[in-house]
């Protein structure tokens, strides 16, 4: 890396969608993005398949970083998020976790490219032959667009009244409706960070009817 090279740092270059303030809701404008991404079901808590995503998708994520590195280019892991999602959207906020599905992601600087992609998680491979959820890996590309957002703080299950009152009184009295999964991305580390101190974004996409 030269010494006009900025370390890239997707908190800082999107701001707005990583480090926002606000704890109501608020309306967004989300660029394209890339991520990696493992898909999958089940209560976060307790399902082998979450563990297994996690533990691939940072591997992965830290060999492209030293990868980018050595070739010039550095930049920040980005933070843990989630694409959620069910047949019926109930379940979120009865927290019914055993019927949720999940795409679990970090994102992607813009120069990384879908073959460094696969060499990288073939690296991985390699150097990690205990991560079953490595043969899971792979790109997503998503195009929010609007969105509602807000920062949360405290317990993931205290999230559901924010949830409650999205769905029954901000969407309809903006004319506006759900499209898309629910979004949200993980400020905190669960393991060092109080409950009731954690920090999310969490962002749905939406639409006018």
């Amino acid at each position: 890396m030269t010494a006009g090279d900025a370390l890239y740092d997707v908190k800082r270059a999107l701001r707005a969608l990583y480090a926002p303030t606000n704890r109501d809701w608020a309306e967004v404008s989300v660029p394209p993005q890339r991520f990696l991404a493992v898909d999958g079901s089940g209560d976060p808590n307790s399902a082998p398949a979450y563990t297994e995503a996690i533990e691939a998708l940072y591997a992965v994520a830290y060999t492209l970083k030293f990868t980018s590195k050595r070739a010039g280019r550095d930049s920040v892991v980005g933070p843990l998020e989630g694409l959620w999602y069910a047949d019926d959207m109930a379940v979120f906020t009865a927290r019914d976790k055993a019927a949720w599905s999940w795409t679990m992601l970090i994102s992607l600087p813009g120069w990384v490219s879908d073959g460094q992609v696969e060499e990288a998680v073939a690296a991985a491979r390699l150097k990690k032959k205990s991560l079953p959820g490595l043969d899971r890996v792979r790109i997503e590309s998503l195009d929010e667009g609007l969105c509602m957002q807000l920062l949360h703080v405290g317990s993931y299950d205290d999230e559901a009244p924010a949830l409650a009152r999205l769905h029954g009184e901000v969407l309809p009295a903006a004319g506006l409706r759900e499209r898309g999964r629910h979004h949200e991305v993980y400020l905190s580390d669960p393991r060092r960070v109080a409950p009731e101190k954690l920090k999310t974004v969490v962002r749905q996409p939406v639409e006018h009817r």
